[in-house]
């Protein structure tokens, strides 16, 4: 079994879905985690239900700022993980200009802004969420894929910048995270039946399933820019 004892560990969008099963993982291995994201409250809620001894910080990726200055007094970390993103979406000739331009900026540029400012410790890992559609685009979220294949690229050219720290990506399909929540509880269950009578794992992905590979990632000293697929088999399909 992996061990983390004595290894920081910072979670960027700890404070739900993805985040907050990858914070879940690393505690449970004896990781000192710090979760970080845009509201307190949510990030309060997910420390209590840890029950370990999670930090807890208040963090706005799309802020250049708010970014230099929360790792000026960080310190370093032995691992980083980014699964922060607000990215709205929809057809290209539908999706407003602002929007395409605010879900570039808390998808791509705010894990560039962490990656340039984190200071991790050589040996260590860094590892972006990105998602499926990088490979497996959608008609109607082509935005989304352009986003998680620039930020696939930019893990793999971190990986020989940055060496001797390791940088990967972990790209997930269909998740049952919050994000979905904003659909009516009887429209979810049916895209979660559709999705998983198509995929060849016959099942809907749960945020335990990427927290996996996160932590695999992570504790693997010979993986780097690698792109880790969590899909379900959907790439495929």
């Amino acid at each position: 079994m992996n061990n983390f004892e004595s290894q920081t560990v910072l979670i960027v969008g700890g404070s739900s879905g993805i985040g907050a099963a990858a914070a879940k993982a690393f505690a449970a291995l004896g990781a000192d985690v710090t979760i970080a994201s845009r509201n307190q409250a949510k990030l309060d809620a997910v420390a209590a239900d840890i029950g370990a001894a999670v930090r807890t910080a208040v963090l706005d990726t799309t802020d250049e700022a708010s970014v230099e200055a929360f790792f000026a007094k960080a310190g370093r970390f032995d691992h980083v993980v980014i699964s922060a993103a607000q990215t709205p979406g929809g057809p290209v000739r539908e999706l407003a200009l602002s929007d395409a331009y605010a879900a570039m900026n808390s998808k791509f540029w705010g894990a560039y802004r962490v990656a340039r400012a984190a200071n991790i410790t050589e040996g260590g890992s860094l590892t972006l969420v990105s998602g499926f559609l990088s490979v497996r685009p959608s008609k109607s979220s082509v935005l989304q894929g352009a986003i998680n294949a620039a930020l696939e690229a930019l893990a793999r050219g971190l990986a020989l910048e940055l060496s001797p720290v390791r940088v990967n990506t972990v790209s997930p399909g269909l998740i049952a995270t919050p994000l979905w929540l904003k659909l009516g509880e009887q429209a979810r269950q049916s895209m979660y039946e559709g999705a998983a009578a198509r995929l060849p794992a016959r099942r809907v992905g749960q945020p335990e399933d990427v927290a996996n590979a996160i932590v695999y990632l992570a504790s693997t000293p010979y993986a780097t820019g690698s792109t880790v697929l969590v899909d379900g088999g959907g790439a495929i399909v």
